[in-house]
């Protein structure tokens, strides 16, 4: 014979059993439950968001000290290159080369730029949508039950 639980006993918390509660209690504890899961997925979004942002400080401001450096570098090549075609030519016409060498690259680079941040996401918590996602899919799922 197999063994059932007993669904009128009480249960160790002292609440009565689900199946002996009232349609006014069930709706209470469902949207208490239901209040208590929002608050869970916005504390879950708010700890994502912040690492993100830790790490986007972190990476942006190692980002300006490799810009900076880059940028002093790139003065002293700008500088080796004129000395070097100024051999051959004018300094003057050596400066205006290298310049609009720079400036060309300088036009490219903004562009490929512009293009990329049109084709970036919003940054978003995206484990804490999925997991509201899931709930309110399982949610659905439980009323049409």
């Amino acid at each position: 014979m197999e063994h059932r639980p007993d669904r009128t006993a009480a249960r160790p918390d002292g609440q009565r059993p689900l199946a002996d509660r009232s349609v006014g209690e069930l709706v209470r504890l469902a949207s208490e439950q239901l209040s208590d899961l929002v608050r869970q997925e916005m504390r879950l979004a708010q700890v994502e968001m912040a690492a993100k942002g830790k790490r986007f400080g972190l990476g942006g401001g190692l980002l300006g000290g490799a810009g900076v450096f880059g940028l002093v570098a790139l003065m002293a090549a700008a500088a080796t290159a004129i000395a070097a075609i100024s051999l051959a030519l004018p300094v003057w016409a050596s400066a205006l080369i290298v310049t609009g060498a720079l400036g060309l690259i300088a036009g490219v680079l903004a562009l490929a730029g512009r293009a990329q941040l049109r084709r970036a996401a919003p940054p978003k918590p995206e484990r804490a949508i999925a997991g509201v996602k899931a709930d309110v899919a399982q949610l659905k799922e439980s009323a049409h039950r």
